[in-house]
């Protein structure tokens, strides 16, 4: 399905940013030229957060198990555009599976990990989803159950499938497919369903932002709006040949996908997945296999640096809107700072031994940063129409790596103004040398439409008086909700009894607080508001006294 009018593809196509290229045939290439090269690695220690043993492919054996699968889904009746959901940990067979779902023509639509079934179902009945592939089991929950739940309360959902060894009754299992032999279910390379002259301006995923009540909203990004997106860092980058990544991000939004799975597929080099669990074991997995390039969140990027002997290795620091603000570093790493604007854009830019993240101003924006005439990859606008009334000042961004299209099923539409810029809804903090960074620290986080809105939720416990949530740095994540509890008075606030209430309310595990202090009454700032930062301050101080 293409979704992006004709006019703005001959515009890409004459600029030369986007051309006849697919996923597809990107990892195809690679695959042909360099068959022994390794392509996909699990984390060594796989088996300690996940079943199973630690699997790695060559290209070769990639590409075979990617014809497999693909094959498969055809002879199951799949068609082109249907919509495939996928919800799997960071490992070698959710790779295989999203590549050979794009292989069969497919629509795939990454599900965060976080998600919970009434995430799942709500984000799947607006793509229309036909099927959905459940990875295993992870952190004590069952995915292949889940799906299993999902699909009995979605009678359009016509198939679940389970990767790994432990699936339970009731899900097809797509690992006796992985292992049957590329003769069993024949070959597809003369057939492919998106080999046309148009085949990369067809959407190939589906990723997820949240529309202004909150509720999943599927972007639509066609293949080449994922290339120009991938460019982005991996022009900035200047990696080696066939260069080592270790991604720490799933691969299902702008982080995972376009600053991970887009510059591997570019470059042909060797993918790492790594399950983020401490920094200690990111930084040894980064050494031990000699990697040329890691992700991290921007604010654990001074933790990490202490923990990397690999002086070679390049860090891409990740912000997005609910990172905490940046505090100044010098550093004579090559670091690259990755400003992820939600699931539109994203802006990549050298550090070059600046202290902070460079700012980058209204424009045009093209990657090398260091180029005069890089390829304009993103245009970018701030929008002050709300500064008048006292609101912030939000980013309006168009260009080649831009989604401007919601998928047609959900029946919303992406604001986008006569000129062709989308708005974001992204407040931007601005300075004298341009925009520094988007979100307002402290108020949102990963997975959470809004701190406020947990408020709320929290607050309906029966027998509370008040209720916040708030942010507290975390060297995993990058920061953790937690919950400030206010009982009435003469109530005992009764701890199982609340995490209870927010499973009967079907929480998504990110709105699931990671601690809770019962206190008499929430901070206030002057004007009333609930001062967010002295509920941190108050718990770092805690941990601090601990260390």
């Amino acid at each position: 399905m293409i979704l992006t009018p004709l006019k703005t593809i001959e515009a890409h196509q004459k600029s030369g940013i986007w051309g006849r290229v697919t996923l597809d045939a990107l990892f195809r290439k690679t695959a042909m030229a360099h068959p022994d090269r390794l392509a996909l690695c699990d984390p060594a220690d796989r088996a300690g957060w996940i079943p199973g043993t630690a699997r790695q492919l060559t290209y070769g054996q990639a590409d075979e198990e990617i014809t497999q699968l693909a094959s498969f889904f055809g002879a199951v009746g799949l068609q082109p555009d249907h919509v495939i959901g996928l919800q799997t940990p960071n490992t070698v067979d959710g790779v295989i599976a999203l590549l050979a779902a794009l292989r069969a023509g497919l629509v795939v639509a990454p599900l965060p990990l976080y998600w919970r079934q009434k995430n799942v179902l709500e984000a799947l009945s607006r793509a229309g989803a036909k099927a959905l592939i459940a990875g295993e089991s992870f952190g004590g929950r069952s995915l292949g159950l889940e799906a299993r739940d999902a699909a009995a309360e979605m009678f359009s959902l016509r198939f679940v499938f389970g990767l790994g060894r432990d699936v339970p009754d009731g899900v097809m299992e797509l690992g006796e497919v992985l292992g049957a032999g590329a003769e069993s279910m024949g070959d597809l390379s003369g057939n492919l369903p998106r080999r046309g002259t148009d085949a990369a301006d067809h959407v190939a995923t589906l990723t997820w932002t949240q529309s202004t009540s909150g509720e999943p909203l599927p972007i639509a990004r066609s293949h080449n709006q994922w290339i120009a997106a991938g460019l982005m860092p991996y022009l900035e980058l200047s990696l080696p040949s066939a260069p080592k990544f270790v991604l720490p991000y799933a691969v299902t939004g702008m982080a995972g996908i376009g600053a991970g799975l887009m510059p591997w597929l570019l470059s042909g080099g060797t993918l790492h997945l790594h399950q983020p669990r401490s920094l200690r074991r990111l930084a040894a997995h980064v050494d031990s296999v000699g990697a040329d390039c890691v992700l991290c969140p921007g604010s654990l990027v001074g933790s990490l640096e202490k923990r990397l002997d690999n002086m070679e290795c390049r860090v891409v620091a990740v912000w997005s809107a609910h990172s905490a603000a940046p505090v100044p570093r010098a550093t004579n790493r090559d670091l690259v700072d990755l400003h992820v604007l939600d699931e539109f854009a994203m802006i990549a830019r050298r550090r070059e031994g600046s202290a902070l993240p460079r700012p980058f101003r209204s424009g045009r924006i093209g990657s090398p940063s260091s180029a005069a005439n890089g390829p304009a990859l993103l245009e970018i606008e701030v929008d002050t129409e709300m500064e008048g009334s006292g609101g912030p000042n939000t980013l309006k961004v168009r260009g080649a790596m831009v989604a401007d299209s919601a998928w047609p099923s959900s029946r919303v539409r992406i604001p986008t103004d006569k000129a062709g810029f989308v708005d974001t809804l992204l407040p931007v903090r601005m300075s004298e040398h341009g925009v520094s960074g988007v979100g307002i620290p402290g108020t949102s986080a990963p997975g959470v439409f809004s701190l406020p809105a947990l408020d709320a939720l929290y607050g309906a416990f029966p027998g509370m008086r008040e209720a916040a949530a708030f942010l507290v740095d975390d060297g995993i994540l990058g920061a953790r909700v937690y919950a400030a509890l206010v009982p009435q008075q003469g109530f005992h606030l009764d701890i199982e009894g609340f995490f209870a209430y927010l499973d009967a309310e079907r929480a998504g595990l990110a709105e699931i607080p990671h601690r809770i202090l019962s206190l008499t009454a929430l901070p206030r700032k002057e004007n009333g508001a609930v001062d967010r930062a002295a509920l941190s301050e108050r718990v770092s101080l805690r941990h601090a006294a601990v260390a």
